[in-house]
Protein backbone atom coordinates (compact mmCIF):
# COMPACT_ATOMS: atom_id res chain seq x y z
CA UNK A 1 0.00 0.00 0.00
CA UNK A 2 1.39 3.38 -1.04
CA UNK A 3 2.31 6.05 1.51
CA UNK A 4 3.66 9.51 0.81
CA UNK A 5 6.16 11.05 3.23
CA UNK A 6 6.87 14.77 2.85
CA UNK A 7 10.26 15.57 4.38
CA UNK A 8 10.22 19.26 5.30
CA UNK A 9 13.63 20.61 6.27
CA UNK A 10 13.19 23.53 8.65
CA UNK A 11 13.38 27.14 7.52
CA UNK A 12 16.19 29.59 8.14
CA UNK A 13 17.04 29.91 11.83
CA UNK A 14 19.36 32.16 13.86
CA UNK A 15 23.03 31.22 13.66
CA UNK A 16 23.47 31.30 17.44
CA UNK A 17 21.62 29.80 20.35
CA UNK A 18 20.43 26.51 21.73
CA UNK A 19 19.86 23.64 19.31
CA UNK A 20 16.48 22.73 20.85
CA UNK A 21 15.05 26.20 21.28
CA UNK A 22 16.33 28.20 18.29
CA UNK A 23 13.32 29.42 16.34
CA UNK A 24 13.14 30.89 12.85
CA UNK A 25 14.41 34.13 11.33
CA UNK A 26 12.00 36.52 9.63
CA UNK A 27 12.81 34.79 6.33
CA UNK A 28 12.18 31.41 7.98
CA UNK A 29 8.73 32.56 9.12
CA UNK A 30 7.89 33.94 5.66
CA UNK A 31 8.90 30.63 4.06
CA UNK A 32 6.48 28.72 6.31
CA UNK A 33 3.62 30.31 4.36
CA UNK A 34 5.02 28.94 1.10
CA UNK A 35 5.47 25.50 2.68
CA UNK A 36 1.84 25.65 3.78
CA UNK A 37 0.72 26.70 0.30
CA UNK A 38 2.65 23.82 -1.31
CA UNK A 39 1.31 21.17 1.06
CA UNK A 40 -2.21 22.24 2.08
CA UNK A 41 -3.81 20.80 -1.06
CA UNK A 42 -1.91 17.49 -0.85
CA UNK A 43 -4.48 15.83 1.44
CA UNK A 44 -2.12 15.49 4.40
CA UNK A 45 -3.29 13.03 7.08
CA UNK A 46 -0.70 13.74 9.78
CA UNK A 47 1.92 16.37 10.62
CA UNK A 48 4.91 15.05 12.59
CA UNK A 49 8.07 16.83 13.69
CA UNK A 50 11.41 16.71 15.40
CA UNK A 51 11.17 18.17 18.93
CA UNK A 52 13.34 21.14 17.95
CA UNK A 53 11.48 24.45 17.85
CA UNK A 54 12.60 25.46 14.34
CA UNK A 55 11.21 22.23 12.85
CA UNK A 56 7.91 22.49 14.70
CA UNK A 57 7.50 26.14 13.67
CA UNK A 58 8.16 25.28 10.02
CA UNK A 59 5.17 22.88 9.88
CA UNK A 60 2.92 24.43 12.57
CA UNK A 61 0.98 26.73 10.22
CA UNK A 62 0.19 23.79 7.94
CA UNK A 63 -1.06 21.75 10.89
CA UNK A 64 -3.17 24.71 12.08
CA UNK A 65 -4.76 25.16 8.65
CA UNK A 66 -5.52 21.44 8.48
CA UNK A 67 -7.04 21.47 11.99
CA UNK A 68 -4.36 19.09 13.27
CA UNK A 69 -1.74 19.18 15.97
CA UNK A 70 1.94 18.55 15.33
CA UNK A 71 2.93 15.13 16.68
CA UNK A 72 6.46 15.34 18.11
CA UNK A 73 8.90 12.42 18.11
CA UNK A 74 12.10 12.86 20.13
CA UNK A 75 14.10 10.49 17.92
CA UNK A 76 13.54 12.65 14.84
CA UNK A 77 15.84 15.31 16.33
CA UNK A 78 18.92 16.42 14.45
CA UNK A 79 22.10 14.40 14.74
CA UNK A 80 23.86 15.17 18.02
CA UNK A 81 27.38 16.28 17.19
CA UNK A 82 28.68 17.18 20.66
CA UNK A 83 27.64 17.26 24.30
CA UNK A 84 25.21 20.04 25.14
CA UNK A 85 22.68 21.90 23.04
CA UNK A 86 24.84 24.79 21.80
CA UNK A 87 24.87 25.28 18.03
CA UNK A 88 28.10 24.42 16.21
CA UNK A 89 29.29 27.06 13.74
CA UNK A 90 29.21 26.21 10.03
CA UNK A 91 33.02 26.49 9.97
CA UNK A 92 33.28 23.77 12.66
CA UNK A 93 30.42 21.70 11.27
CA UNK A 94 31.63 21.10 7.70
CA UNK A 95 34.74 19.04 8.65
CA UNK A 96 32.58 17.02 11.08
CA UNK A 97 30.02 16.30 8.37
CA UNK A 98 32.77 15.35 5.93
CA UNK A 99 34.30 12.89 8.36
CA UNK A 100 30.89 11.58 9.49
CA UNK A 101 29.78 10.71 5.98
CA UNK A 102 33.11 9.03 5.12
CA UNK A 103 33.24 7.22 8.50
CA UNK A 104 29.62 6.48 9.59
CA UNK A 105 30.70 5.37 13.09
CA UNK A 106 32.78 8.52 13.79
CA UNK A 107 31.64 10.39 16.88
CA UNK A 108 32.90 13.11 19.20
CA UNK A 109 32.66 12.77 23.00
CA UNK A 110 29.04 13.22 24.05
CA UNK A 111 27.81 13.07 20.45
CA UNK A 112 26.48 10.33 18.22
CA UNK A 113 27.61 8.86 14.93
CA UNK A 114 25.77 9.01 11.62
CA UNK A 115 25.10 5.29 12.02
CA UNK A 116 23.50 5.78 15.46
CA UNK A 117 21.46 8.77 14.29
CA UNK A 118 20.25 6.88 11.22
CA UNK A 119 19.26 3.84 13.33
CA UNK A 120 17.12 5.86 15.76
CA UNK A 121 15.47 7.94 13.04
CA UNK A 122 14.76 4.97 10.73
CA UNK A 123 13.06 3.16 13.60
CA UNK A 124 10.60 6.07 13.84
CA UNK A 125 10.20 6.37 10.05
CA UNK A 126 9.41 2.65 9.75
CA UNK A 127 6.83 3.04 12.51
CA UNK A 128 5.25 5.93 10.58
CA UNK A 129 5.23 3.85 7.36
CA UNK A 130 3.40 1.04 9.17
CA UNK A 131 0.98 3.27 11.07
CA UNK A 132 -0.04 5.54 8.19
CA UNK A 133 -0.38 3.02 5.33
CA UNK A 134 -2.15 4.53 2.34
CA UNK A 135 -1.87 8.05 3.81
CA UNK A 136 0.17 11.22 3.45
CA UNK A 137 2.45 12.39 6.26
CA UNK A 138 4.54 15.54 6.68
CA UNK A 139 7.73 15.24 8.77
CA UNK A 140 9.35 18.47 10.01
CA UNK A 141 13.04 17.65 10.04
CA UNK A 142 16.68 18.75 9.76
CA UNK A 143 19.33 18.46 7.05
CA UNK A 144 21.59 15.72 8.42
CA UNK A 145 18.90 13.45 9.88
CA UNK A 146 16.74 13.87 6.75
CA UNK A 147 19.69 12.92 4.54
CA UNK A 148 20.49 9.90 6.72
CA UNK A 149 16.87 8.70 6.59
CA UNK A 150 16.72 9.12 2.81
CA UNK A 151 20.18 7.56 2.45
CA UNK A 152 18.97 4.44 4.25
CA UNK A 153 16.80 3.74 1.19
CA UNK A 154 19.08 5.07 -1.56
CA UNK A 155 22.82 5.76 -1.24
CA UNK A 156 22.63 8.76 -3.61
CA UNK A 157 21.32 10.74 -0.60
CA UNK A 158 24.76 11.48 0.79
CA UNK A 159 26.90 14.45 1.87
CA UNK A 160 26.75 16.01 -1.62
CA UNK A 161 22.96 15.82 -1.51
CA UNK A 162 22.90 17.41 1.96
CA UNK A 163 25.16 20.25 0.83
CA UNK A 164 22.76 21.06 -2.02
CA UNK A 165 19.61 21.22 0.09
CA UNK A 166 18.17 24.52 1.23
CA UNK A 167 16.45 25.89 4.32
CA UNK A 168 13.61 25.16 4.00
CA UNK A 169 13.33 22.28 1.58
CA UNK A 170 10.59 19.76 0.76
CA UNK A 171 10.94 16.24 -0.64
CA UNK A 172 8.00 13.92 -1.36
CA UNK A 173 8.99 10.29 -0.89
CA UNK A 174 6.66 7.63 -2.29
CA UNK A 175 6.79 4.25 -0.57
CA UNK A 176 5.16 0.92 -1.24
CA UNK A 177 5.24 -0.54 2.25
CA UNK A 178 8.86 0.05 3.28
CA UNK A 179 10.19 0.15 -0.29
CA UNK A 180 11.10 3.62 -1.58
CA UNK A 181 9.71 4.03 -5.09
CA UNK A 182 10.64 7.63 -5.92
CA UNK A 183 11.53 11.04 -4.53
CA UNK A 184 10.47 14.43 -5.90
CA UNK A 185 11.71 17.78 -4.71
CA UNK A 186 8.76 20.15 -4.22
CA UNK A 187 10.55 23.26 -2.96
CA UNK A 188 11.47 25.95 -5.45
CA UNK A 189 13.90 28.62 -4.32
CA UNK A 190 12.38 32.08 -3.84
Amino acid sequence: MCILIYMVRHGDSPKVGNERTRGLTDKGYMDTQQITNILKEEGINAVISSPYKRSILTVQELADQLGQRVLVFEDLKERIFTRGDKRISDKELFPLLNKSFSEPNFTLPGGESNADCQTRAIKILKGILNTYRGQKVVIGTHGAVMTLMMGHYDSKYDLEFLLHTSKPDVYRMEFNGEELLKVNRLWRFT
